[in-house]
């Protein structure tokens, strides 16, 4: 595919509506949970991002039928044809070590190539590996691939994670959801995305109690059938466009947003002069007065305030009234995006996890270059605010996760538009 890259010219208000696509971060592991059953596992509300055909692929070259529609999948694993998943799929995205549980829990079996994808960081598995082996599963590391053997099954277990970790914590409660007996995760991972896999498993036929709550319990099951699901709405999406409207000023409704899966979000939103209220088919959002205010903010596991916005954060940051402290508990190497910024104009110096934004009056437009998946939309919000012309390049990364971002934004009103390099 010819490189692209997004063309932005700054400084004019958004108003309409946007409407909010499924969540990326829910739709990866659901793709998925369609290895453990036979059966067919129809996903509706699917997002049409890079990563989820990746996602697809994979699931495909294990055995898995798939009938595709708009917005729309059919997953059918009746048989699992092969148990590895190679480098070459892998590399592309980390979430493609979810097949892992799946794969281990219905066929006893799974070889999976380490994961590549964002350079945010190392993400280490580590806790995916102790989780099976918990579970009585045979774990061996070699020539760069997990393989995992469970001859005679999964057993439940309980399982306190050190830490919360959303990918262990998905990849677990689906392998325990065939494993023999109760497995229990404690201090689990408590996103949106995950009470959704969650839910999907129990409409499978899983037996899982504490859904939403830090402590998951799981009755396995002897097999799971299929089903019919609807993956929820994107809340970092969603979060993506009331930020671009704080960055950019005017009045967009997000239709289909929820606004229940963003509260600390919204709040650090209404501290900064963002006004964010729920409608009947989304929320709207508008930005009160001519320049935001400074808000401190901290990224923290749900419900906290999430790492995948901390970007567009910094961007709203970059052109308000006063300073900000932006600190990144969750990903080592997420300022990528500062050198960047600081091309535009923007004031912020890096101690450490913090970075400190002075505001200023207005960014100016520039090349940049897009290092990872949130940088690179923060950049595009960054040239909704600037003077002149921002030339946003590398955006393959804006693709893996923000569906037809030029369409949605350019349908409010911004001046952008996507071109060859």
């Amino acid at each position: 595919m010819a490189l692209q890259r997004i063309v932005i010219r700054g400084g004019g208000e958004l108003h309409g509506e946007i409407p909010i696509s499924g969540a990326k971060n829910a739709a990866l592991p659901l793709v998925a949970a369609g290895l453990l059953t036979p059966g067919t596992l129809i996903l509706d509300n699917l997002p049409e991002l890079a990563d989820v055909g990746f996602m697809l692929g994979l699931v495909e070259q294990h055995g898995a039928a798939l009938a595709r529609g708009p917005r729309h999948v059919e997953i059918t694993a009746e048989r699992i044809t092969n148990t590895t998943a190679p480098y070459d799929l892998v590399r592309k995205m980390r979430a493609s070590v979810l097949v892992l549980g799946p794969l281990v829990a219905r066929m006893g079996e799974a070889k999976v190539s380490l994961p590549g994808g964002c350079a945010i960081g190392t993400r280490p598995v580590d806790l995916h590996l102790k989780g099976l082996e918990a579970m009585g599963a045979r774990i061996e590391l070699a020539d760069g691939y997990v393989h995992a053997t469970a001859p005679k099954g999964l057993k439940g277990t309980t399982i306190r994670f050190p830490f919360v970790s959303v990918g262990a914590t998905e990849n677990l409660l689906m392998a325990a959801t065939l494993a023999e007996g109760e497995t229990v995760l404690d201090n689990a991972a408590r996103e949106p995305e995950i009470t959704d896999l969650a839910r999907c498993l129990e409409a499978m036929g899983a037996d899982i109690a504490g859904i939403g709550t830090e402590r998951l319990i799981v009755r396995g099951q002897p097999a799971l059938h299929g089903a019919r699901y609807s993956i929820l709405p994107d809340r970092i999406e969603t979060g993506t466009y009331a930020m671009a409207v704080g960055v950019a000023g005017g009045r967009v409704e997000l239709v289909g947003a929820r606004p229940d899966t963003l509260e600390d979000v919204i709040d650090v939103l209404n501290r900064c002069g963002v006004e964010v209220t729920p409608t009947e088919r989304g929320m709207a959002v508008k930005r009160n007065g001519h320049r935001v205010a400074g808000v401190d903010v901290m990224t923290q596991p749900y419900p906290g305030f999430p790492t995948d916005l901390q970007a567009q954060m910094m961007v709203l940051m970059a052109t308000a009234d006063g300073a900000a402290m932006i600190t990144e508990t969750i990903f080592e190497n997420r300022f990528m995006h500062v050198p960047e910024l600081a091309r535009m104009g923007a004031n912020v110096t890096v101690h450490g996890a913090s970075a400190l934004v002075r505001g200023v009056p207005r960014l100016k437009g520039a090349p940049v270059m897009a290092t990872d998946l949130r940088a690179s939309i923060s950049l595009v919000l960054a040239g909704l605010a600037a003077e002149g012309e921002t030339v946003v390049n590398r955006i393959y990364h804006l693709d893996r996760g923000y569906e037809r971002v030029e369409e949605k934004l350019g349908a409010v009103g911004a001046r952008i538009q996507r071109v060859p390099e």
